[in-house]
């Protein structure tokens, strides 16, 4: 799991390639799930944090330029 300080090591387009990557496995995730009976079911939850942190970071940079 990426923690705060691997977030704050990226630059923001490595931030943003690995937001489009999250939201895309998410959605993977959550069609999977309707299917059948995922094996780990806190998946998504995980994936989830990742997209929260990663979108804090951004507002973060964004509240410090201005």
């Amino acid at each position: 799991m990426a923690k705060k300080e691997d977030m704050t090591k990226k630059t923001d387009q490595e931030l943003t390639k690995m937001l489009v990557e999250q939201r895309a496995h998410l959605r993977s995730v959550r069609f999977a799930a309707a299917g059948a009976k995922p094996k780990d079911s806190s998946v998504a939850k995980k994936i989830r944090i990742i997209i929260a942190r990663i979108l804090t970071e951004q507002h973060a940079r964004v509240l410090h330029v201005s």
